[in-house]
């Protein structure tokens, strides 16, 4: 199992997730959350030497899928989120283990 995090821009959320819709998916979560990447010209200068960094929202989506449907997944959500500008987002692929809480189980 691979736990697949996407970070896009707000207003593109909705639709990564409409394409997911029929996706493979174990779970998903969901997170508003702030950051920058390579954005650097959200660095304001202040003075000769001082600097405010401005976080820009973003949406968190966190999937787990079976190994099997990784490349799938990694392709509708680039798919629906690429714009071709600076700050689409990022994909992440992670190895994950998931438990089964209820039951008391662990899986690979």
């Amino acid at each position: 199992m691979k736990e697949v995090i996407a970070i896009v821009k707000p207003y593109l959320a909705e639709r990564v997730l409409e394409a997911l819709k029929l996706a493979p998916l174990e779970a998903c979560t969901v997170r508003e959350v702030k950051g920058y990447g390579r954005q650097k010209s959200y660095l304001d200068a202040y003075g000769d030497s001082e600097y405010a960094l401005a976080f820009l929202p973003k949406v968190e989506i966190q999937l787990w899928v079976d190994d099997a449907r990784v490349d799938e997944v990694v392709d509708r959500i680039t798919t629906a989120a690429r714009t071709g500008r600076m700050g689409d987002g990022k994909i992440f692929v992670l190895p994950a283990m998931a438990a089964d809480v209820s039951a008391g189980t662990a899986t690979a």
